[in-house]
């Protein structure tokens, strides 16, 4: 379980090559056009990956759904504000600016889905409650780092970047999903190359004018430590709240699981575009650091906790057979 997922040694190796030899001059416009681009189309296949009834799912559980997407839009924001109020000189502006960020994305898919699992949760519940985060967190993140991060010292994207960047190609992509949906189901592994290669590509154009801009100058290594610390206690926080929260209002096992995983989670999928339409190109780079160094800890806190939660599964359903009769879980 403790390994370094492989797109974000792709990430390292992109800083790295970002680093060394950062896109400069006449290729900066070229690079920059291509981001636009492949961001685009990322939400365009989003869109048509999706099936109706998915979108349809994600509404039924509204329970579920709602106290998922609390965690996600309210509790983390608010975690976030309160963490800069405690200790607004801790970070760098820019480093503050992308803990706020990561605090106003969605949550992931494939993740969540995967720890659910593991760990003997409701995963239908939790595919529908990601694809609900993920569809709500198109339109709620803008407006979400909008009203946040304006009053913080940042700038957000122009609303009509985020509109034709994110919201038109995905609507785009529902609306040919019927005819295009079956071929990005069976080629979703070559998709997700797809996807992966994007994030890659954008990075790659931020970190590229972040050095430019003399990143590794602004940023020392105490800063990445403080970062990672942040991050590990806003993770915390909010599987502390989801655990005992569920447990507080009577939630059975199954679905306690599904809201711990995909309540916790924050997209670096969806983040990292949506980040080099919302702040200026200078800024992305410092912004997307919190969000890929909380990716990896979420991957590993999770993995233990995953774990952790399959036990007390088959605990008990061994437990049931015992006790002659079905136990609340």
């Amino acid at each position: 379980m403790f390994r370094l997922d492989p797109f974000l040694i792709g990430l390292i190796c992109t800083i790295f090559l970002a680093t060394v030899l950062p896109c400069h001059g006449a290729a900066v416009p070229v690079f920059q056009w291509l981001a636009i681009l492949v961001i685009a189309l990322m939400f365009f296949l989003q869109g048509a990956r999706l099936s109706r009834r998915a979108v349809l799912d994600g509404v039924m559980a509204w329970r579920l759904h709602l106290i998922i997407l609390a965690c996600t839009f309210m509790l983390f924001p608010l975690l976030g504000l309160a963490a800069h109020a405690l200790a607004p000189g801790l970070l760098q502006n820019d480093v503050w600016l992308g803990i706020l960020f990561l605090c106003c994305l969605p949550s992931t898919v494939q993740s969540s889905i995967a720890f659910t699992s593991i760990g003997g949760g409701n995963v239908p519940a939790a595919v529908c409650a990601a694809t609900a985060s993920n569809i709500a967190g198109i339109f709620i993140t803008p407006f979400l780092v909008g009203m946040v991060i304006s009053k913080h010292g940042g700038a957000s994207g122009n609303v009509l970047d985020i509109v034709f960047q994110l919201l038109l190609p995905f609507i785009l992509g529902q609306l040919l999903q019927p005819w295009i949906g079956g071929w990005a189901h069976r080629n979703k592994k070559l998709l997700s190359l797809t996807d992966r290669g994007s994030i890659l590509i954008v990075v790659y154009t931020a970190f590229s004018e972040a050095v430019m801009q003399g990143l590794w100058h602004r940023l020392p290594l105490s800063q990445l430590a403080l970062i990672a610390l942040v991050d590990f206690l806003l993770l915390v926080c909010v599987l502390l709240v989801t655990a005992y929260g569920s447990r507080m209002a009577g939630v059975p096992l199954r679905d306690e699981i599904a809201i711990v995983f995909c309540g916790s989670k924050k997209t670096l999928a969806s983040g990292v575009p949506m980040a080099n339409v919302l702040f200026p190109p200078a800024s992305v780079g410092l912004i997307v650091l919190p969000l890929m160094i909380y990716h990896q800890i979420q991957l590993f806190v999770c993995a233990v906790l995953a774990r952790k939660f399959a036990s007390m599964t088959q605990k008990n359903a061994e437990s049931l057979p015992a006790a002659g009769g079905p136990q609340k879980e």
